[in-house]
């Protein structure tokens, strides 16, 4: 199964009504055991690579976010400085001077990864995410 849709989902989520500004401008799932849901076919998709998605996967399942915080939160080959973290939410979220920032939130089976362009709000692509995650925690996953 593809979750490709899920991508414009998030994306779709995250428009500014007032100017139409999509603040996400890419996205992906992946799965907790690794692997990716969502495809690199995506005109949207995220495409980080398998060392950046065990670290993430690894700092969501544990909750220790610690290496996130030493080494940042690297995705695509960007290193995002480490903003802040909820390991009761599963949530992490980074930021890079030109490069825009990262939102990152795990459910129970898979992890949600929302990139914000710069100069656009990254809690606009939070409330993308966390549909997503909603609608995944009320299917149990």
């Amino acid at each position: 199964m593809s979750w490709n849709a899920y991508i414009d989902s998030i994306c779709d989520n995250t428009v500014d009504p007032t100017t139409g500004t999509k603040h996400c401008d890419k996205a992906a799932i992946i799965g907790m055991n690794g692997s990716m849901w969502t495809t690199c076919e995506h005109t949207k998709a995220m495409k980080p690579e398998q060392a950046e998605i065990t670290k993430i996967v690894n700092a969501i399942q544990s909750g220790d976010n610690s290496p996130l915080q030493a080494g940042g939160i690297i995705v695509e080959g960007v290193k995002y400085q480490f903003l802040r973290a909820d390991p009761s939410e599963k949530l992490i979220m980074g930021k890079k001077k030109d490069h825009g920032a990262i939102t990152i939130q795990g459910t129970k089976t898979a992890v949600v990864i929302g990139h914000t362009q710069e100069g656009c709000q990254q809690g606009c692509t939070n409330d993308g995410i966390q549909k997503v995650v909603d609608y995944l925690q009320g299917i149990d996953m």
